[in-house]
């Protein structure tokens, strides 16, 4: 029951998603203001380039930390401290993510360097607090299964609680890069660069043309992640704890 309902979820997630991109560029084409955005056709391959590369090495970067920190907080020997130190990360998503990019900024300029920090800093917490949640989550009984067939506990770890807490563990890192996705075009205001540039300068501008140019490929960018990593969840999740298959 519980597989039926979350496959029905997510097909209606993407159906969704498919239906407003359908409807948003219906209403781009009939309003004539694709022929306004087809004349930053170079500025968005330009600035949709560098917006990628934030994307991808931030949320990268916050994978390869967040999973091993969320894997840490969930042995045995953090039992005690790991709620506290998840409290400290709770509290960090309370924190805008522009005022994240903004105190980056203080610390480290303005550039590449600080828009990086900040996107990490915000991707990072849904990753390590599903990876913390997911791990916990694994049934008491494969564990003391694992330990009777002798296992140590990096076998374990390996064979038995991580494929098993996978599938909330993509989760969270589907969350992140979501986010970091809609979060990107904040960069341009600390001159990290981005489509933020078309949005922000549309805005102060009043040209609808040149928001949308920056606005649409964002969004287009973001249910395409959005879709990679969900059929990467779909596909990698071993079949047996996989709500989705």
């Amino acid at each position: 029951m519980w597989t039926g309902v979350m496959q029905n979820m997510s097909g209606m997630s993407r159906m969704l998603s498919l239906v407003m991109v359908f409807a948003l560029g219906i209403w781009v084409t009939s309003s004539g203001l694709l022929s306004e955005i087809a004349v930053y056709e170079e500025d968005i391959l330009y600035l949709l380039k560098q917006h990628i590369i934030l994307v991808a090495a931030s949320g990268g970067a916050a994978i390869l930390v967040g999973v091993p920190i969320g894997i840490w907080l969930s042995r045995p020997i953090m039992e005690r401290s790991a709620e506290m130190i998840m409290q400290i990360f709770n509290v960090g998503t309370t924190i805008p993510t522009l005022a994240v990019i903004a105190l980056s900024m203080t610390l480290l300029g303005i550039g590449f360097a600080p828009a990086f920090f900040g996107l990490f800093v915000a991707s990072l917490l849904p990753i390590v607090r599903n990876t913390y949640t997911g791990l916990l989550a694994v049934p008491r009984h494969l564990k003391e299964a694992a330990i009777g067939m002798g296992m140590t506990p990096a076998q374990m770890l390996i064979r038995v609680e991580f494929p098993n807490a996978l599938y909330v563990v993509f989760s969270g890192i589907r969350t992140a890069l979501a986010v970091n996705v809609g979060t990107t075009p904040l960069a341009f205001l600390i001159g990290g660069g981005g489509l933020g540039e078309l949005i922000f300068t549309g805005i102060d501008l009043m040209d609808t043309g040149m928001l949308l140019a920056g606005a649409v490929p964002t969004a287009l960018l973001a249910v395409f992640v959005d879709f990679v990593m969900g059929q990467a969840q779909l596909h990698l999740v071993p079949k047996g704890v996989n709500p989705l298959r």
